[in-house]
């Protein structure tokens, strides 16, 4: 039986799980003042943007690599927002910006690749993220990881409903 190993120290108070801590803050963006939601949706919106203008991928791919980083970021961000969560001693700390992050590029899917697009689904997402109607609520009672992440996934379908309305007109 092999253990987990310990955490790592930072600053020499606090003990910090390196990798949990990194995916939780996605590398850094949850740690942004003000607001470190708002720094998590829009480093994944700049992600989305890198990769659909540099490598100009069909829509198709670009959906399928989306879907990928969010099944990505709810392997990892799951455990990790838990750690994170749990090292903090809080419920649901504002660092934790992975579940923004998935929320955000689910937010994107069928988004055409310009800027019109994904300032709209990063509008929306912010606002059902903020908002959180019925019933994304309801999913932050799941427990520790997984409510920390789920309201956020609900948030982000929430967000593709309401893009994928306008897109029509826009």
């Amino acid at each position: 039986m092999t253990s987990s190993p310990a955490p790592i120290a930072i600053g020499g108070t606090a003990r910090r799980t390196w990798w949990a801590w990194t995916v939780a803050t996605f590398f850094g963006a949850g740690l942004g003042k003000p607001g470190p939601g708002t720094w998590g949706s829009v480093a994944a919106v700049l992600i989305w943007a890198a990769v659909a203008w540099g490598l100009h991928p069909l829509p198709l791919t670009l959906s399928l690599l989306l879907l990928a980083g969010v099944a990505v970021a709810l392997f990892l961000g799951i455990p990790a927002a838990t750690i994170a969560a749990r090292e903090a001693g809080r419920h649901d700390p504002g660092f934790v910006v992975i579940d923004e992050v998935a929320g955000q590029w689910i937010a994107l899917l069928g988004s055409r690749a310009n800027w019109r697009h994904a300032v709209i689904a990063l509008v929306l997402f912010r606002l059902f993220d903020i908002t959180k109607p019925f019933p994304v609520r309801q999913l932050e009672r799941l427990p520790e990881g997984w409510g920390i992440v789920f309201d956020d996934v609900g948030a982000g379908l929430y967000a593709l409903g309401v893009a994928s309305l306008l897109h029509r007109w826009i």
